[in-house]
């Protein structure tokens, strides 16, 4: 195949409030929009969410906010072009082709050589999702399972009825509001750790600021029950994207955590150490579980060798060629997987729930896991919705803290094989 004519655009989507993990603090996301054309007149629209932060944290400290995403932006739009001039089967053929490409001049205009690879991989989530789109629309493919190349369907083999809705506590969200989120049906928290509370990069002061907010969020929900749990206990998943210096440092709050009975409520510390920090880790008494730092199958593998349990896929952030590649991989080995956010737009979520869909059960859980948290951060939240091609169905949002996936979700794909007519009047 071979696309004649790309382009692209962005629209700025303000938070609610300052959204804080990793650090720092992110106060809007663009949502980047690329646009592929065959000859044949077949067309493909692809989203992405940007996430300098996530993506590379130094980047984001080291120029303004809008600066960092206008830097993601050019090196989306410089794959785009490149694109064009690639002759490709499948989109993950297109991606193998593209990624040390777009990588190279990332370096070289973000002035990094040791740019983090997910921030091309981030970069060019809007191309492979407008490839993937353009792939079915040339091909006459109706449905996802179809869609996914024949090597990498066994990985995603099941079909799940219903998925948990993993809302997430960021550090600025109070308890108070933690446990209304309980009440009102959710049984999954997904809590960021590694808070920097004095902005002076203490890791002292965020181990006592880690063992508090556990200590609170811990005392607060552990007389709750859940039917969705093999212990019947509400699980809790720590993020720590790669704040913890040391195995030391971390088995401090864990030990706590033992203390105070909720170690075993632990079912994913995810990424709690940088990627540098090669260390085997088969000994922590939890499920760590592999994000950033498994920017691409090979990655992952080092990981899984390092002794980590899970891996967080993220086809919205790392692109869905390559998590399919890391989800044959993890599948291969017996790892599981279960699908994180990016806080996208609710297109993208739907991209990430036909994956979790079709993944094996978390060990310990009845239901599969998705989280997805736009809906807890985006000031218009609610128009967003309504550029879905498929709003207003049942299975977009959460009912008693569960996606509810029917028969509808599976035929029409969660909707993400049709185009979107607010995103396609961008470009």
């Amino acid at each position: 195949m071979r696309i004649s004519k790309a382009n692209c655009n962005f629209e700025r989507e303000q938070f609610i409030s300052p959204f804080g993990f990793k650090g720092g603090y992110l106060t809007e996301a663009w949502q980047s929009v690329v646009s592929f054309k065959s000859d044949s007149g077949a067309e493909g629209i692809g989203l992405a969410t940007q996430s300098v932060l996530w993506s590379d944290a130094s980047v984001f400290t080291s120029v303004p906010e809008a600066s960092g995403n206008s830097l993601m932006f050019m090196i989306t739009s410089y794959a785009a072009r490149e694109a064009m001039n690639i002759e490709w089967d499948t989109p993950v053929d297109l991606l193998k082709k593209l990624l040390p490409i777009t990588y190279k001049y990332a370096q070289k205009i973000s002035g990094k050589k040791d740019l983090r690879l997910t921030f091309a991989l981030n970069s060019l989530v809007a191309v492979d999702n407008a490839a993937w789109q353009l792939y079915c629309h040339e091909k006459g493919i109706k449905n996802f399972d179809e869609m996914v190349p024949k090597k990498f369907r066994k990985a995603l083999s099941c079909r799940q009825k219903q998925l948990a809705g993993i809302p997430l506590m960021s550090y600025g969200v109070p308890l108070e509001k933690i446990v209304q989120t309980i009440d009102e049906g959710c049984f999954f928290l997904k809590i960021k750790i590694g808070s920097d509370p004095d902005k002076d990069g203490s890791q002292d002061k965020m181990l006592e600021w880690d063992i508090k907010r556990l200590s609170d969020i811990h005392e607060a929900v552990k007389e709750r029950r859940t039917p969705h749990t093999d212990n019947g206990l509400i699980p809790y998943y720590l993020d720590a994207n790669g704040r913890y210096d040391s195995k030391e440092r971390l088995m401090k709050l864990l030990l706590h955590a033992e203390k105070i009975g909720a170690l075993y409520r632990i079912m994913i510390l995810e990424e709690p150490f940088p990627e540098e920090y090669k260390v085997d880790v088969s000994d922590i008494p939890v499920r760590l579980a592999a994000d950033e730092s498994a920017h691409s199958d090979k990655d992952a593998l080092e990981r899984i060798e390092l002794g980590y349990k899970a891996i967080a896929l993220k086809p919205i952030a790392k692109t869905m060629s390559m998590s399919l590649k890391i989800a044959a991989l993890a599948y291969e080995r017996n790892i599981p997987c279960f699908c994180a956010d990016l806080t996208v737009n609710p297109i993208l979520v739907d991209w990430n729930k036909n994956v979790a869909a079709r993944l094996a059960l978390m060990p310990g859980m009845k239901v599969g896991l998705l989280e997805s948290n736009g809906h807890q951060n985006y000031k218009n939240w609610d128009a967003m919705k309504s550029y879905h091609p498929c709003c207003g169905k049942n299975w977009m949002n959460t009912k008693d803290g569960l996606f509810m996936l029917d028969d509808d979700f599976y035929s029409c794909n969660g909707g993400i094989l049709e185009i979107s007519e607010h995103y396609k009047s961008l470009v």
